[in-house]
């Protein structure tokens, strides 16, 4: 192909866009990108003038003339696109300590893809979705939308089962971080093994073969408690109990600490959160220290410190995407489309995360035949969740937000679970239109977070 491309990256402001821009100078031989486009909204205009420019320094410090724009205008940035990639957060990180504050509160997980948090991550996100869709069939109807933004899993399949924009690939930062790191535990690298992941996002499983065929998915399991054996470094790394895997024969991803160990991981969190705030708080203090580092005029590469915010291998799984589907390369790579069959106990237009061969035709998912009892019972009650939440997101149907809740296995049931649900509908007035009636309801029966923290926030705009 000799076509320039034209990339679109909407949350541009992002603290990840180095490691996005490094992604792209690395593979600039394979994609002759043109233009970069960095797009954001008013509120992150500073955050994206601040990385915009450190991209822009990146560029010039390489011989390669791409040209990178920054804008708060949609539009303009979406005409012709190539390919566009969407890593934005709705509420920016405000939002997010409300996710994990409010439930944490009630003595509940607020993660912010998994539990309570997550679930009004994806409640505020889909609507947003939907317009840039919109957008998209209008002004770049040939596009591929690579999305990045969380609840990965559950947006993506809005995006396609939804809004019906079939070319969209979901793409998470964990099964590169196992393919990177587990290796190393049993003296292997990446490239002397073959890896197959099967499951939903933030909560797939994988096996592992060698170059001759034999599994080495137990030996890996005995190594999987320990420090940089392929668990993300924002998960608390309670011990797995190594008789339930080996009985799987399966390497759960790090996220499932969260559900088969649910009573250590709720109590670190609340612990965390007592002696210094939650982890967006935490996250917020390095993203304000990383954009003072960006201002550097200096500075024309990723800086190391960017390695703290938790993306690590982002551009790997971002820019090596679209360089499979640019040169249809047909390698592997595990990302979320639609399962046609690949795990039999789900239906098939729903979206999973699954190892698939990546060409220019997109994701074709490698089948990984019928799933035991203990996992396809938890896939299906979390399918159902996923289902829930996307239909809550896009009606205001305050009764199926209700159902989401209650067959989240995070959330504890009853009033409780109701009243963080309350709260955090309260709490996001600004970014829920689509709960409108239900909120004006709350609020005249007096419902708000008693938290100082999301008080103060909602009293600045936030």
């Amino acid at each position: 192909m000799n076509k320039s491309i034209k990339i679109v990256t909407i949350g541009g402001g992002s603290s990840y866009t180095p490691e996005l821009m490094e992604g792209f100078i690395k593979r600039y031989k394979e994609l002759p990108i043109s233009e970069i486009w960095l797009v954001d909204i008013e509120d992150g205009k500073e955050k994206l003038e601040i990385v915009g420019q450190l991209a822009k320094r990146m560029w010039d410090a390489t011989p390669y003339p791409v040209k990178v724009i920054t804008t708060l205008n949609r539009r303009d940035a979406l005409k012709g696109a190539d390919f566009v990639t969407t890593q934005f957060r709705v509420g920016l990180l405000d939002a997010r300590i409300k996710d994990e504050r409010i439930p944490l509160l009630h003595g509940m997980l607020g993660q912010e893809t998994n539990g309570a948090g997550g679930m009004f991550k994806a409640f505020r996100t889909i609507p947003v979705m939907r317009d840039i869709i919109e957008e998209m069939k209008e002004l770049c109807p040939e596009a591929w939308l690579i999305n990045f933004t969380n609840p990965s899993g559950i947006i993506t399949e809005a995006v396609i089962k939804h809004f019906g924009w079939k070319k969209c690939i979901g793409l998470c930062n964990v099964p590169v971080i196992s393919m990177m790191n587990e290796p190393k535990v049993i003296g292997k690298q990446t490239s002397d093994l073959n890896y197959q992941f099967a499951g939903l996002n933030h909560f797939h499983w994988h096996r592992v073969f060698d170059k001759n065929g034999n599994e080495v998915t137990g030996q890996l399991i005995d190594h999987i408690n320990e420090k940089n054996g392929g668990t993300p470094a924002n998960i608390y790394q309670a011990e797995f109990p190594l008789e339930l895997l080996h009985s799987m024969n399966l390497l759960p991803c790090g996220y499932h600490r969260y559900y088969y160990l649910g009573k250590e991981m709720l109590e670190h969190s609340i612990e965390e959160f007592k002696k210094g705030g939650t982890r967006a708080e935490q996250m917020k203090a390095v993203e304000a220290s990383l954009f003072e580092i960006y201002k550097n005029p200096d500075l024309n590469k990723k800086p190391e410190e960017l390695q703290k915010r938790g993306g690590a291998y982002y551009s790997e799984a971002a820019c090596e995407c679209i360089n499979a589907i640019y040169n249809n390369k047909g390698i592997h790579m595990v990302v979320s489309t639609q399962n046609q069959g690949a795990i039999p106990c789900l239906d098939t237009d729903s979206i999973v995360e699954v190892s698939c061969l990546i060409s220019a035709r997109g994701a074709t998912p490698m089948a990984w035949g019928d799933m035991g009892s203990f996992e396809r019972g938890h896939l299906q009650v979390m399918k159902a969740m996923e289902e829930c939440t996307i239909s809550a997101a896009l009606s205001g149907d305050y009764g199926m937000a209700l159902q989401a809740f209650t067959i989240n296995p995070l959330i504890q049931k009853g009033g409780e679970a109701r009243l963080v649900l309350d709260e955090l509908l309260v709490a996001h007035e600004k970014y829920l239109p689509q709960f409108k009636e239900k909120i004006a309801e709350l609020k005249k029966l007096g419902v708000e977070s008693k938290d100082p923290v999301v008080l103060d926030l909602m009293k600045n705009g936030y």
